[in-house]
């Protein structure tokens, strides 16, 4: 049995002016991914799951207005929302995922739903939610995901007739007026660099890792557009014999990397630690097709790495019996 029981969970890459991001909201977002990791430490602390902390990490997220999942999704180019999200336990291999869902509350909890009493491994579109209703799953009004600071950005968007990858939105509302109080803590953003996503990777006392992710897209997309946070291999992946990964960047090219498959296969094939995989992978694969974003990774020794090729990203850990640690920049 190990003691390095550790959560790590992100909230999503970017570049990100540290000078004109107000402090007021940089202490909202490390206190909202600190509460995360204190829920999930609490449940790795008590001899739960990593499978059960990376659940309760990502749902909590996808509560929280901040981060581009659940209730703070973007809109798509039909101002619908489209949720997709995905587990995997490095126990057993077995995974679940579910993507274009509309009236699910919690994607992630759909997800852990199909890992464990489904033969399948994703569900899409009416598919899922049929699937997540049988289930007794909470469902909600589409108007739930609406926030007004996500519309705003979808109005832009539409201005600028193009899709923008969560947050650019922000940097545009940011430019053309004043944030309302309850809009998106002022976050400058460069337009074409910042990546919405959330996950969680985590190690428990047993030695177990987990891996979860989901997200709300990107604004303006396409109706069926679907990115990698739902695909295993690409934005989420965990086995015990290597690493836990969760993914957050550009979609596209983190599917055709396979990313997350990628670090494990590099520790499993070329023998090499989890810091030198995943690097590797952010820091020098992805970049040759222009991969932009990080990932966090752990593995079953308790190591944790949270690499990322853009300025900044929303990211933190917490080990079992030590203070959580919270970082937006370099």
């Amino acid at each position: 049995m190990t003691t390095k029981a550790v959560i790590a969970i992100h909230g999503g890459a970017g570049t990100i002016v540290r000078a004109s991001m107000a402090s007021d909201a940089q202490a909202r977002y490390h206190a909202e991914l600190h509460a995360v990791l204190v829920a999930a430490q609490k449940v790795l602390a008590d001899g739960g799951s990593a499978l059960d902390a990376v659940t309760q990490a990502v749902r909590l997220l996808e509560d929280c207005p901040l981060f581009n999942a659940g209730h703070g999704a973007v809109f798509t180019s039909a101002g619908t929302h489209e949720l997709d999200a995905s587990i995997m336990d490095g126990r057993t291999l077995e995974a679940g995922a579910v993507s274009c869902v509309k009236r699910v509350r919690n994607p992630i909890v759909a997800a852990r739903h199909v890992l464990e009493y489904s033969e399948h491994v994703m569900f899409t579109g009416e598919g899922a939610e049929a699937f997540a209703q049988a289930q007794g799953l909470e469902f909600v009004d589409p108007s739930y995901f609406h926030t007004d600071a996500r519309y705003r950005q979808w109005q832009l968007a539409r201005e600028q007739q193009r899709a923008m990858l969560d947050h650019d939105g922000a940097a545009l509302a940011a430019q053309n007026e004043a944030v309302k109080d309850d809009a998106l803590p002022h976050e400058p953003i460069d337009p074409n660099k910042k990546f919405g996503t959330v996950g969680a990777v985590a190690v428990d006392l047993y030695g177990h890792v987990a891996a979860a992710t989901s997200t709300g897209g990107i604004t303006n997309k396409q109706l069926g557009r679907v990115g990698d946070a739902p695909l295993i291999g690409a934005g989420c992946y965990a086995d015990d014999a290597t690493c836990a990964v969760s993914a957050t960047g550009s979609g596209e090219m983190f599917m055709r990397m396979v990313a997350a498959y990628d670090v494990a296969a590099q520790m499993a094939y070329r023998g090499v630690a989890l810091e030198e995989a995943a690097n590797d992978v952010v820091m020098n694969r992805l970049p040759r097709i222009d991969g932009r974003g990080g990932l966090i990774a752990v593995d079953a020794h308790g190591n944790v790495v949270l690499p990322f090729n853009t300025e900044g990203m929303y990211r933190g850990y917490a080990r079992v019996g030590e203070a959580p640690v919270t970082a937006i920049y370099r």
